[in-house]
């Protein structure tokens, strides 16, 4: 990772860590994941809101380090307003970015400020810290809302 990407991942992930976007409790949501990563603690329950096949609303509640909290802020703000077929393209993307050392053109073109977290693949301890609400938000696509659904990353 360039000296300067570097600088602006750091940036990036003070900043949503300090002040993390969508950590609210949404009222009646459609689908719903809990996330717990027991290797560091990591912990989140997503909330979402989906009509007619948009993201309307994200919830998210929990704690982590800064890396997973980062990661579900970003990825709240992303979602917020659009297609769930989309948003699980952006998640195969995302996935694809932290864990594989070939992503493809189109992927990296719809990744957005996600690219940040590029050099976390560096560190598989820490890939799990920043994928863990991507695979929550996969799972609560899975099932709506009936009973909660928990994912973990062991």
């Amino acid at each position: 990772m360039s000296a300067h990407l570097d600088q602006l991942y750091q940036q990036v992930i003070l900043d949503h860590n300090k002040s993390p976007r969508n950590f609210i409790l949404l009222d009646r949501p459609t689908h719903q994941a809990h996330g717990h990563n027991p290797l560091c603690g990591d912990d989140y329950v997503l909330e979402l809101k989906i009509e007619d096949g948009i993201i309307t609303e994200v919830g998210i509640n929990g704690a982590g380090c800064a890396i997973s909290k980062a990661s579900a802020s970003i990825m709240g703000t992303l979602l917020k307003g659009n297609p769930v077929d989309e948003s699980l393209q952006l998640k195969e993307c995302f996935l694809s970015l932290v864990t594989q050392d070939d992503v493809s053109a189109d992927c990296r073109s719809k990744l957005g400020k996600l690219a940040i977290f590029e050099g976390v693949k560096k560190f598989p301890v820490r890939v799990k810290c920043a994928a863990l609400i991507w695979r929550a938000f996969e799972a609560a696509i899975a099932s709506p809302v009936q009973a909660e659904v928990r994912v973990s990353t062991e």
